[in-house]
């Protein structure tokens, strides 16, 4: 029996930070699975109602034709921009709407919106609705897509999204499904992983040693939009079991198309 692949976005925050480098908001799972105690980035499945198209007016400066174009897929790719913006919102406290929506002004109710939604009291819909929300979908960008491999009992297709953030918007994890939360330049966190100090999986290590190569927030950002429509392509690992080991293969490597 095949294992359903579940669609789903990860959104990698980027902030300038003072010394002159940027950091990167990385999260730390609960001991639940599939993600049990590792440090990742905000994200999940996509809901049913993220590809509502009621909630597609309220992305700025991007329509459901260009996003989906951007990930090479016939129609609803803003789903995945307004899945980053919930799962953002829920998982990290921060709201990647317009500066001067009104909302982002009251950190009070903000809160009180964020705890209802993660208790299901409320939709994303609802609040997009009620405070006429106009959600940051231009200042978000597709930087990678992963496919769990088949030999999981759980399997993602997941795309990953580069956001930038003002610096002044606190981000927090929920104290759920995320016990800890922090800025982190990715060079510092390729140090903790050599130390042992963060456990990742290959995604979120490949997409860290991405972003290790550029100097700002905004130099990674407008390299990812300038490759244009359907320039990022799946990477789907290969495992096979050999004496005893696992033993994985990249798009690629040699002996990937033998798995």
């Amino acid at each position: 029996m095949t294992t359903p692949i579940k669609p789903a976005a990860t959104v990698i925050l980027m902030r300038e930070a003072k010394e002159g480098a940027f950091e990167i908001f990385m999260v730390k799972r609960s001991s639940r699975p599939p993600f049990g105690s590792l440090y990742v980035f905000p994200g999940g499945k996509l809901d049913p109602e993220d590809s509502d198209n009621d909630l597609y007016p309220y992305c700025e400066g991007m329509n459901d034709v260009a996003a989906s174009r951007q990930l090479g897929i016939k129609e609803n790719g803003l789903s995945f921009w307004i899945a980053c913006i919930r799962e953002c919102f829920e998982e990290a406290g921060v709201l990647l709407v317009n500066p001067d929506d009104a909302i982002i002004q009251d950190s009070e109710k903000l809160n009180k919106m964020r705890q209802e939604l993660n208790n299901k009291e409320i939709t994303f819909k609802d609040i997009c609705m009620s405070e006429s929300l106009r959600l940051r979908a231009k200042n978000i960008v597709p930087c990678a897509h992963w496919i769990t491999p088949e030999v999981e009992p759980k399997r993602f297709d997941t795309r990953f999204f580069l956001a930038k953030v003002n610096a002044k918007q606190l981000a927090t994890h929920d104290g759920f499904e995320l016990t800890e939360s922090f800025w982190i330049t990715p060079a510092d966190a390729l140090v903790k992983l050599k130390n042992g100090e963060m456990n990742m999986i290959l995604p979120t290590i490949e997409n860290i040693e991405k972003l290790a190569e550029f100097s700002s927030s905004e130099e990674a950002f407008n390299y990812f939009q300038g490759l244009g429509d359907n320039a990022i392509p799946p990477i789907l690992p290969k495992f096979i079991k050999r004496d005893g080991e696992w033993i994985g293969f990249l798009p690629g490597e040699e002996g990937y198309d033998n798995v």
